[in-house]
């Protein structure tokens, strides 16, 4: 009989606490603050997070693609910002003396600051797909790139207000209401998650383009030799990673409220960190829709918790590193027990 008992899987109880040591060190978190303070366990707490998660959920469900892709995106924060300035720009009161655009006196048909933001996030992350794609270039470093042009590109489009760098704020009413109303009591931005991740699981699991996704990420060179043009499909992942950025964007203006030149910082990590909690492999070729979900969520949980109980914010950084250290960790050791 062998010391240590195996599960049915062949794994040890030592190897399962290992796989899983993240979402029990998470939980023993989450339960830690609920104890310190039980009035974290409210149903408005609970919805509060749901809302803040669901702009950084939509940005996980692109960010996944490229991990899926064996890759990742560091960009994605500062595109989102890009974004949100276009869509807050376009959409400040009409009746606001210093807003960007003083010839727009009526309020226009949220569909336009929408698509302009889509255009732009798309036209960013299609650079980021060429270069991968295209040029052969690594993930990391074009992502990393494209991460200081937008950034650039964030704080120019923001200081040519003729007043000079100020906030985009004093948003027109109907906006706000659109993106932080609520229906049966539930954040309209929750319904938005909710119907990107329903169109992003069914096209990961039901179309063409997830299942070549799933194949280049596993292994490209046989993927490739199964008849599957690898060039194409990375390029339609990123157009499609820059249009979930562009619709993210679009509502976490109206979410904050106030764009500056620091909107979307860190967003990218976040995202990251959501995937790979949420069980998306940097390995490539492995992950699930509802994973990403739950991972962002928990992420924002544990965000949220700090933030309740007061910890001090340079702390939160480093518990938030850690929790990042910990994930990857576990994710390369499966890949190299896997191999």
């Amino acid at each position: 009989m062998e010391k240590v008992e195996r599960m049915a899987n062949g794994k040890s109880w030592k190897e399962l606490l290992l796989d899983y040591a993240l979402y029990i060190i998470l939980i023993i978190m989450i339960i830690g603050v609920i104890v310190a303070d039980r009035s974290f366990l409210s149903m408005n707490n609970f919805l509060t997070i749901l809302a803040q998660a669901s702009t950084r959920a939509i940005l996980a469900l692109g960010v996944a693609g490229m991990i899926v892709l064996a890759g990742t995106d560091l960009s994605a924060g500062r595109i989102l910002g890009c974004g949100a300035a276009v869509s807050a720009s376009l959409l400040q009161s009409v009746t606001y003396s210093s807003r960007m655009y003083p010839g727009i006196t009526e309020p226009l048909p949220m569909i336009v600051p929408l698509l302009l933001s889509i255009i732009v996030c798309v036209a960013f992350c299609l650079l980021n797909g060429f270069g991968v794609a295209k040029l052969h270039m690594h993930a990391f470093i074009i992502s990393l790139g494209t991460q200081l042009i937008a950034y650039g590109v964030l704080c120019l489009y923001i200081d040519s207000q003729k007043g000079g760098a100020q906030p985009l704020a004093s948003l027109d009413a109907g906006y706000i209401q659109l993106v932080n109303g609520r229906l049966l009591g539930i954040p309209h931005l929750v319904y938005f998650m909710i119907i990107c991740a329903v169109i992003m699981w069914f096209i990961w699991n039901k179309t063409t383009l997830g299942k070549n996704m799933f194949a280049i990420g596993g292994n490209p060179e046989a993927a490739a030799v199964s008849g599957v043009n690898v060039a194409k499909n990375i390029m339609l992942i990123y157009l499609l990673a820059g249009v979930l950025y562009g619709i993210a964007a679009f509502l976490e203006a109206g979410r904050i409220q106030s764009v500056t030149t620091a909107t979307g910082t860190n967003y990218d990590l976040d995202a990251i960190s959501g995937c790979v909690i949420g069980g998306v492999s940097f390995s490539g070729g492995v992950g699930t829709i509802p994973g990403i979900l739950i991972g962002v969520i928990i992420l924002q949980v544990i965000n949220y918790s700090l933030y309740y109980l007061g910890v001090n914010a340079y702390l939160q950084y480093v518990i938030k590193g850690l929790i990042i250290i910990l994930a990857v960790a576990i994710d390369v050791r499966k890949y190299i027990a896997k191999k």
